[in-house]
């Protein structure tokens, strides 16, 4: 009897999560079925996971230079593969420090990167410090730069590492290791939850980051994936709230569905990052609740 409790229990348990998992993927269907739905029928059925009449032209719009936007997942694919290194490395080495207990000054460093958590100097000192002093204009680096270090991974990278006993330290110490032969061989290798949080996070921000490209980026060929499809809904309302439309674009507007387009770019955008988190997600919540928790 009690078997069959258990085995009813587990039943309705993998039922919840089917029914859950397929709740949480059901919008990305529609989004997918949206951008495959022209303008006419959504306006008289509405949205679906399969349109009546599907059409690929959200996609032949975008893809209509292809240059131009395999150029940009080109600039977008190297900021964030190189942008997520640094990232992880800057901040993890900024945690480490944070970590130790004979750190000089610790109080003060720790208040200091949690001010700028709470505070910042505003957008033109920003921009004044990107272009005059760091000379960032027009350069890749201004797409990664600005984001490489973060408040909140440092503090979460310093509160994973405080849980490591000390003896570890001091054991390597009376070795003759040096701090970073420490911080690359042993707290590295054991903080692998709360390393993937912050790649998976810091891919993230830097795959949809478009404000960098707009402020900082002049260049077309420099301009990152979303700068560019950004621009090209822009285009698209600004041809629609024309008083005056030619005809080539009311040609343009009658043969592109203007709602298809913004889903084809959320498919065309999202499609590759979501493949990074079935590698990480087995690290997530433990490298979150972990860093989180602990210190």
């Amino acid at each position: 009897m009690r078997k069959n409790r258990l085995s009813i229990g587990k039943i309705v348990v993998v039922l919840f999560v089917i029914a859950f998992s397929l709740a949480c993927l059901y919008p990305f269907l529609m989004v997918i079925g949206g951008s495959l739905t022209t303008d006419s029928e959504a306006a008289k059925y509405g949205f679906s996971i399969i349109p009546k009449d599907p059409t690929l032209a959200a996609y032949k719009m975008l893809f209509a230079n292809k240059t131009t936007i395999l150029n940009g997942y080109k600039v977008t694919l190297f900021v964030t593969v190189v942008g997520t290194i640094l990232s992880v490395i800057i901040n993890a080495m900024m945690g480490f420090v944070l970590s130790r207990r004979n750190l000089r000054f610790k109080g003060v460093i720790n208040l200091y990167v949690l001010i700028t958590m709470l505070f910042n100097g505003g957008m033109v000192p920003w921009y004044i410090v990107c272009t005059r002093y760091l000379h960032l204009k027009d350069t890749i680096w201004a797409l990664i730069v600005p984001s490489l270090v973060s408040a909140w991974y440092i503090f979460l990278v310093r509160n994973y590492f405080t849980g490591i006993p000390d003896e570890m330290w001091e054991s390597a110490k009376l070795d003759g290791a040096s701090e970073f032969t420490i911080f690359r061989k042993i707290y590295l290798s054991l903080a692998k939850p709360v390393i993937a949080t912050i790649i998976l996070f810091a891919a993230l921000g830097f795959w949809n980051d478009w404000w960098l490209g707009l402020m900082l980026i002049d260049n077309s060929n420099l301009q990152p994936l979303q700068m560019l499809l950004r621009t090209i809904v822009a285009n698209i309302q600004f041809l629609q709230t024309m008083g005056d439309k030619s005809a080539e674009a009311q040609a343009l507007l009658a043969s592109v569905p203007s709602d298809g387009v913004k889903m084809a770019m959320v498919i065309i955008t999202t499609g590759p990052i979501i493949l990074l988190y079935p590698f990480l997600q087995k690290y997530f919540i433990k490298g979150i609740m972990v860093g989180a928790v602990k210190g």
